[in-house]
């Protein structure tokens, strides 16, 4: 006996209640994740201040957190951190002022959780191959490490995985440089 997968839109998230929970939707499948804790906000807001500094001294782009991005009607979600270039932001705006298409980086910071580590290893990480993010990094304040991955042909690879005594560079951000423990501390 087979069992018909319910597969939820952009439009049943605007019936969902507004109750303090995040709502995304990754292929259809409805991922729920209450507020996060205060280390991973604080580590969101420490990887904003880093990349705001860079693109303030540059003008090359912008860093927000918390964007939605509606890349289809089974694929709306809510990264931790975005940047991207000017010149994408002008191209990927809709109406109401949601992204419609793939940044040039996303940031996720892990909350704790098999479910949220899958979210985001896993359903996310294709997700943003197959809409053509240039570079993924996945903050785990926990572990104190990011993971980088980039675009190599179609998908996104594992190019590194730094510690707390790492600097974090990007040929996306050139001249950008951080010292990780400044993303955590």
């Amino acid at each position: 006996m087979s069992q018909a997968r319910v597969r939820w839109t952009t439009s049943d998230l605007e019936l969902l209640p507004d109750n303090g929970n995040r709502y995304e939707i990754v292929d259809g499948e409805l991922f729920v994740t209450r507020a996060p804790g205060w280390g991973h906000q604080k580590t969101i807001k420490n990887i904003c201040r880093e990349l705001d500094l860079w693109s303030l001294q540059t003008g090359l782009g912008e860093v927000v957190p918390t964007p939605g991005i509606i890349f289809t009607d089974a694929d709306n979600v809510i990264p931790d951190v975005v940047w991207i270039s000017k010149e994408r932001l002008a191209a990927l705006l809709d109406e109401a002022e949601h992204l419609t298409g793939a940044p040039e980086l996303v940031v996720e910071v892990l909350s704790p959780g098999e479910t949220n580590e899958r979210r985001d290893k896993e359903a996310k990480l294709k997700l943003y191959a197959a809409q053509g993010v240039c570079e993924y990094w996945i903050a785990d304040p926990r572990l104190q490490q990011i993971q980088v991955y980039r675009r190599e042909h179609a998908t996104l690879v594992t190019v590194a995985t730094l510690f707390t005594s790492d600097e974090l560079t990007s040929p996306l951000l050139p001249g950008f440089s951080c010292a990780v423990a400044r993303l955590f501390g």
